[in-house]
């Protein structure tokens, strides 16, 4: 379902009004301009708030953190389990447990492990998943999967055409292979069969090696001497197609079996707010070359890579338990689907993830070395535009001591980039992305990113928060800002300097309006611009107070595009060699603003809002010197004085009359001196 369907039909002269939920319905038919307004007015046209969640990874996968807690729980990832079914796939990352499978299929007491190639149990379990719900699913207290204060993963893969699906069947043994039917809506990119009632290898087959076979229990390479009878008619093999398989050795008389079907979209996904996007994709490189980037056409949150020409493990990487992009990788996690091991670090660079793939960062043989490889690749989420502010930002305070759980009080989302300040001290800013890990910059230096000493690093092992993770003051006023990444809204893209002018892929879907861009590996300003003042200028430096100036060398005077930005030769945004780290943000209407404003007396700046005072609002002159404000609704912006910090400084917050609330956005005082400035704000979050 996508947007292209309310627009199917739509030469017709019968119209059609949308369904009662308009998830899956079109609105065709000809309209005049009064009547459609009449139904948007009513809620009832359809538009992205409105949009089927399979349409998008978000509602099909997600990756969920938890802490075990011995007894029951109820694990909420937004996925519709007891609607559409699915699989949960769950590892204890702390102990050797094992990974644990259960579907909707078979139901939630009927496990399998797949490093284990024993059967599931007799009968139900009942402290396995006690339940799958609506929103995800609830476990009881079996330690595999709840053991008390160990952490734990979960992936969860919902049932939908061109994604994912889970068939069972009771074997037949009749002559000749089975043709076993399924509704993955495409041709499978992996097939995993599991004999559920017997003892019983994980016979997995792959689409890059057709005439092959994995046994997924195992770190054996790739086998061809036996795939026609797992996945074929026992004469030959069978290539699967999009309504079925074929198999002959999974299906002997009385026993039964459980399938899992991946898919792989090919430019013929049909996810997202176009309809037009892919979200999974199963392929396969030949390795032993640093610094190969592997092109899926999307930045991933999930790959699993199997080597196939020898024996190593099935090694899985996602961006929540930490996949870091360039710099020190010791805290990318890795865990093993043929293993019942522990989670462990990653001793060196191996994987990053890039706007449109991932990165083989060295020759080890876990990944790249020499030889081929097979992988399974989901794509990042935030595909779909934010309707509401609360979805992908918030804004807090607190005063506690400066300690390992420091962290930002619950956001309701997973973080991609957080700021974070120390209110009531000279200390600096600290800016972080969930795709470069514990580093972090200041907005208020040039200083390359830190990590150890007196530097404080940053923690990103949770659903819904993140912060510094080291001592320091035993009380301090601290505030955080959070941002998700979100079509349309807001994306981070960590990428390489070549010195000469390149583009730079991004996943925003839309222009971006103001960028912010910072060298990692070594002391240089924050390189900005600004779609209101043209590429042909350099905004004012996020640590500088400066204003801004012409100058072809940051963005190579090329206006970005909805998939690309042009970077020049400065070694502020692009330097031979040097890592960097971009933030890109756009306009939504009615959750976010760019823009720009000339500031003469007081003056009222329309943000396009609804309801209550922004609860963010970043404004900075440009035609002269002025430091960078930022003010939010946690610290108040009341009609009087507000409490303020500067981006640009270590300094204390300060107080002082310079903004007041305004209906639709915010008006600044006659204390604000004229100029031209550009302003950056999030509407309210409740």
């Amino acid at each position: 379902m996508s947007t292209k369907d309310f627009t199917a039909n739509v030469i017709s002269a019968t119209k059609v009004v949308p369904d009662g939920n308009f998830k899956d319905s079109k609105a065709s038919g000809i309209w005049d301009i009064n009547e459609a307004l009449d139904l948007i007015k009513g809620g009832n046209w359809p538009n992205v708030a409105n949009l089927n969640p399979a349409a998008f990874v978000d509602g099909l996968f997600q990756t969920h953190l938890y802490e075990g807690n011995g007894g029951t729980q109820t694990i909420t990832n937004n996925i519709n389990l007891s609607g559409s079914g699915g699989l949960v796939w769950i590892k204890n990352r702390d102990d050797s447990y094992g990974n644990t499978l259960t579907d909707t299929v078979r139901g939630g007491g009927f496990y399998l492990e797949s490093e284990n190639n024993g059967a599931q149990p007799t009968s139900a379990a009942t402290n396995n998943i006690t339940s799958f719900n609506s929103n995800g699913f609830s476990i009881g207290n079996r330690s595999d999967i709840n053991a008390n204060a160990n952490s734990h993963v979960s992936w969860t893969f919902r049932k939908q055409p061109k994604f994912f699906d889970v068939v069972t069947w009771t074997g037949s043994n009749f002559g000749g292979g089975r043709q076993i039917s399924h509704n993955l809506g495409s041709v499978p990119g992996i097939i995993i069969i599991k004999r559920t009632s017997a003892v019983s290898a994980w016979y997995t087959w792959h689409r890059s090696t057709p005439n092959s076979y994995y046994t997924l229990d195992e770190a054996d390479a790739e086998n061809t001497s036996n795939t026609k009878y797992y996945f074929g008619d026992g004469t030959n093999v069978v290539a699967p197609t999009s309504t079925e398989f074929t198999t002959q050795t999974n299906n002997e008389n009385g026993f039964t079996y459980v399938a899992y079907l991946f898919a792989h979209n090919n430019n013929d996904g049909g996810f997202g707010e176009l309809g037009d996007q892919d979200i999974i994709k199963c392929g396969s490189y030949t390795g032993n070359t640093s610094g190969t980037e592997v092109d899926l056409g999307f930045e991933p949150q999930f790959v699993m890579i199997k080597k196939s020409s020898a024996e190593e493990s099935w090694y899985v990487y996602d961006n929540m338990r930490g996949v870091v992009t360039g710099g020190d990788n010791s805290q990318d996690k890795k865990l093993r689907w043929n293993s019942a091991g522990a989670e462990g670090a990653v001793p060196s660079p191996i994987i990053a993830f890039s706007s449109k793939g991932f990165i083989l960062e060295s020759t080890d043989n876990e990944i790249n070395g020499s030889g081929t490889y097979v992988y399974m690749a989901i794509r990042r989420g935030g595909m779909q535009t934010p309707t509401t502010a609360s979805s992908v930002f918030s804004t807090s305070t607190a005063t506690q001591a400066f300690s390992n759980t420091s962290l930002a009080p619950s956001t309701g989302f997973p973080v991609d980039m957080g700021l974070h300040k120390v209110r009531n001290s000279g200390a600096g800013w600290r800016i972080g992305s969930r795709l470069t890990g514990k580093h972090f910059l200041r907005t208020n230096s040039t200083n390359a990113q830190g990590d150890s000493g007196t530097d404080v690093s940053l923690t990103w092992d949770h659903m819904d928060t993140w912060g510094p993770d080291a001592s320091g003051d035993s009380s301090a006023s601290m505030s955080w800002w959070n941002w998700k990444t979100a079509r349309g809204y807001f994306d981070v893209v960590a990428y390489t300097g070549t010195g000469s002018a390149r583009t730079v892929s991004h996943n925003l879907g839309v222009v971006p309006e103001m960028i912010w861009i910072k060298r990692r590996d070594s002391t240089r300003d924050w390189g900005t611009g600004f779609g209101s003042l043209g590429w042909t200028k350099r905004g004012p430096a996020l640590n500088s107070n400066e204003q801004a100036y012409t100058v072809s060398t940051w963005w190579n005077d090329t206006a970005p595009t909805s998939s690309v930005f042009t970077v020049g030769s400065s070694a502020t945004t692009n330097a031979s060699s040097g890592t960097y780290i971009a933030y890109l943000f756009a306009t939504v209407a009615g959750v976010s603003k760019v823009g720009s404003f000339t500031q003469s007396g007081a003056t009222n700046v329309d943000c396009g809002f609804t309801g209550d005072t922004p609860s963010l609002i970043i404004y900075k002159r440009t035609d002269g010197g002025g430091n960078w404000h930022i003010y939010d609704s946690a610290r108040g912006i009341v009609a009087g004085n507000d409490a303020y910090l500067l981006l640009d400084t270590t300094g204390n917050e300060q107080s002082s009359d310079y903004i007041d609330p305004y209906s639709g956005g915010f008006a600044t005082t006659s204390g604000v001196t004229n100029g031209d400035y550009i302003f950056y704000a999030i509407a309210a979050t409740s």
